[in-house]
């Protein structure tokens, strides 16, 4: 990573240059999937070195004081790409990133929190994650209730007892 002039690191104490930690929820993936980073910010564009459990990155975008607006691409080394973009209300970074890959065919998606290493935004991580749970419940693979599950129960009943049937009498299945 380049570093940035000691005249251009950001002065703003929502964009605090410096080591910073955080997660990124993925719904295939259960639990919280801890970063640390090293990020640097100055003039509008940020950098950064770090890793979590895919392996080392780095970051390179941009960032809008006035709005706390951010945006930038993860690039693992020597693997795929993830873009981020997210906002900055002085609770740290919070956002969503996505995955694209085989053309625009595989799209996956979730959400991050990143902040400052030494600052604690409990109630601001936990809104991320409760605002991503409720997103996943919402959406129609995770919604199996009515007669879609009810009948779904039935079939996965009448197919264990008639396995469980076979098994007990020694009679080979259908």
């Amino acid at each position: 990573m380049d570093a940035f002039d000691a005249a251009a690191v950001e002065n703003d104490p929502k964009f605090p240059s410096g080591p910073w930690t955080g997660f990124y929820l993925q719904c295939w993936l259960p639990g919280r999937h801890m970063m640390m980073i090293d990020l640097t910010f100055g003039g509008g564009q940020l950098q950064a070195k770090g890793s979590d459990r895919v392996g080392p990155f780095t970051f390179h975008g941009d960032y809008d004081l006035a709005d706390g607006k951010c945006r930038w691409v993860k690039q693992y080394v020597g693997r795929h790409r993830v873009t981020y973009t997210g906002i900055n209300q002085g609770q740290g970074i919070w956002g969503v990133w996505e995955i694209r890959q085989l053309a625009g065919l595989y799209k996956d998606r979730g959400v991050f929190h990143i902040w400052r290493q030494g600052d604690t935004p409990t109630e601001e991580a936990e809104a991320t994650v409760k605002a991503y749970l409720s997103h996943l419940r919402s959406r129609w693979l995770f919604r199996l209730d009515g007669p879609l599950l009810r009948w779904g129960l039935v079939f996965v009943s009448v197919f264990l007892i008639r396995q469980l049937y076979y098994v007990m009498t020694g009679i080979s299945g259908p």
